[in-house]
């Protein structure tokens, strides 16, 4: 009997997105959490906009970790090149328009020291070639606070499988990798 495989594996994958959302939510909660104590202590106010810089930090080191778990676990367990399904990061960038118009977070892929598979994902403006530089020189993460928006970069490792694509002609077993950027809007007090 002939068994659909493919069903299973977008089932796998929507459940690891949940999860990531999920992780959100609590994020989200954690920021309903600090705005109501400020209330407590402060008397209530008109609800800020934005959250604090230390908020967007710990919520994109979240969102930054459950995305990269994700994505790392889905292309190992699920993905194959033969069955020509998306590759898991361009499932993501569903998860991110969604992410984009639901919360106004905003997600971009960089490339670091591997090969670009697309080339909107090269590092454009000043932040993001510094963080590829930041990243590519080891560094986990690389942040920056402008114009009321946090901007978030933490490495995306690409593990051999990954490197058949991502660095082809390799000569080198070097960790390769590369970068999220996640950007929330903050208030800079």
């Amino acid at each position: 009997m002939f068994l659909n495989l493919r069903l299973p594996r977008l089932l796998i994958l929507s459940v690891c997105v949940a999860g990531v959302l999920t992780a959100v939510g609590f994020a989200a909660e954690g920021v309903k959490e600090e705005k109501t104590r400020t209330e407590k202590e402060e008397g209530p106010k008109e609800a800020p906009k934005t959250i604090s810089v230390d908020a967007a930090r710990e919520q994109a080191r979240l969102l930054h970790d459950a995305l990269h778990s994700t994505l790392l676990i889905v292309h190992r367990k699920y993905y194959r090149e033969d069955e020509k399904l998306p590759i898991p990061s361009s499932v993501l960038d569903d998860v991110f328009e969604e992410m984009q118009r639901t919360r106004n977070i905003k997600f971009r892929w960089i490339s670091v020291n591997a090969e670009a598979m697309n080339i909107d994902h090269e590092p454009k403006t000043e932040f993001e070639k510094q963080a590829a530089e930041a990243l590519s020189s080891g560094k986990k993460e690389f942040e920056q606070v402008e114009k009321g928006i946090y901007r978030h970069v933490g490495t995306i490792k690409l593990p051999s499988q990954c490197l058949k694509c991502h660095m082809p002609n390799r000569r080198s077993t070097a960790t390769r990798f590369a970068g999220l950027i996640i950007s929330l809007p903050v208030s800079e007090k």
